[in-house]
């Protein structure tokens, strides 16, 4: 089995930066969770959940959803189980929970993703 904490939200003023984290643990079909694809979405107060950004096994591909290209980036550390996603030049409109999951492939983890974290609350003030 295969769990993911999140870390690292907060308050934050427009315009300031947040660096949230994600810690895999555990494994399933016989990989570790630290080499599963991850990907960061986010579900703002009555909205439907959106894709922020993914990242492939070894950190070699990335994608990012439009509205954040540019600001944030997604990477990685499967020496310490880590992904992280370094968000800078913060809107209020990134106001949200982001969470965090995995998956096989990339295009799993963004459609159809088979471990989902907690989350961690991102708010940002005008």
């Amino acid at each position: 089995q295969v769990q993911l904490v999140e870390s690292g939200g907060g308050l934050v003023q427009a315009g300031g930066s947040l660096r949230l984290s994600c810690a895999a643990f555990g494994a399933a079909s016989g990989r570790a969770a630290s080499l599963y694809a991850k990907a960061w979405f986010r579900q703002a107060p009555g909205k439907e959940r959106e894709f922020v950004a993914a990242i492939n096994w070894n950190g070699g591909d990335t994608t990012y959803a439009d509205s954040v290209k540019g600001r944030f980036t997604i990477s990685r550390d499967n020496a310490k189980n880590t992904v992280y996603l370094q968000m800078n030049s913060l809107k209020p409109e990134d106001t949200a929970v982001y969470v965090c999951a995995a998956g096989p492939t990339m295009f799993v983890v963004r459609t159809n993703a088979n471990y989902w974290g907690q989350g961690t609350q991102v708010t940002v003030s005008t």
